[in-house]
């Protein structure tokens, strides 16, 4: 690890975790046979977290956070597959699909020092060995 960040095979991994993630929300999804359109229109939904940056660095990465972190859409899916209830199962899926699409791109947890320094590096820098930042 360098500079706070996860580095090296790590970072591959954490990053490769998110695509499987995403997969299988997407797969999950499909399977429920909910609407393509719906999943479309919401997928970038928890992005609108971002205008947390208005108010600053450390407002704004406690609001990225909040809606980047996987616990609340887990509880969501726990509770709606336990109440029988799809149409909130299809939305912590679609929620579950952007976080692990916004890993799998290298877009991790921020860190109160501005959006692009994430518990995966900087914003948008390949994975490949560790460099100090």
């Amino acid at each position: 690890m360098s500079g706070g960040f996860v580095g090296g095979g790590p970072r591959i991994i954490l990053r490769i975790e998110g695509a499987c993630l995403l997969a299988c929300s997407v797969a999950a999804y499909a399977w429920l046979g909910q609407s393509g359109w719906t999943f479309a229109a919401l997928l970038f939904a928890p992005d609108l977290s971002m205008l947390g940056y208005a108010a600053g660095p450390r407002p704004g990465a406690i609001a990225y956070n909040a809606f980047h972190t996987m616990t609340p859409p887990l509880i969501g899916l726990s509770a709606a597959a336990a109440l029988n209830q799809s149409v909130l199962i299809g939305l912590a899926l679609i929620w579950l699909a952007h976080i692990g699409l916004d890993r799998m791109l290298g877009y991790g947890l921020k860190y109160a020092t501005g959006f692009g320094d994430t518990h995966l590096g900087a914003v948008g820098r390949v994975p490949t060995v560790d460099t100090p930042r």
